[in-house]
């Protein structure tokens, strides 16, 4: 995943805390142990701070997920990575919600603060 597709636009109120959630319902992945797809929803809720994502960006890095043989949990954490390392957010959340297979479904949740630091 290339975390050089994120494009970010300057934050018009960075003295505010704001809450952005971004909701991309028809994610895709490959399970790296059977080749088939996995459908899922991320979430992303984050409190800019200099910057904001732009969400043309965010979809085409999505899209790299695409065919890639990949972990739920490590699809989440990757994210998580990429997007604190390109915003350097005040805190972002990411969740993955993942649908049903055979008959198990899993949300995996991670979080960074830049308190934390």
């Amino acid at each position: 995943m290339k975390k050089e597709l994120l494009e970010v636009f300057e934050n018009r109120f960075p003295d505010r805390d704001y809450t952005i959630e971004i909701v991309n319902p028809e994610f895709t992945s490959v399970c790296p142990k059977t080749g088939l797809p996995d459908f899922g929803t991320i979430i992303i809720r984050y409190i800019p701070d200099k910057v904001c994502v732009e969400l043309k960006s965010l979809k085409y890095y999505y899209l790299e997920f695409r065919n890639a043989g990949i972990f739920y949990e490590n699809v989440t954490n990757t994210i998580l990575d990429h997007m604190v390392e390109v915003l350097n957010p005040r805190e972002l959340t990411v969740t993955t919600e993942w649908k049903a297979r055979g008959g198990i479904t899993e949300t995996v949740t991670v979080s960074y603060s830049s308190k934390q630091k």
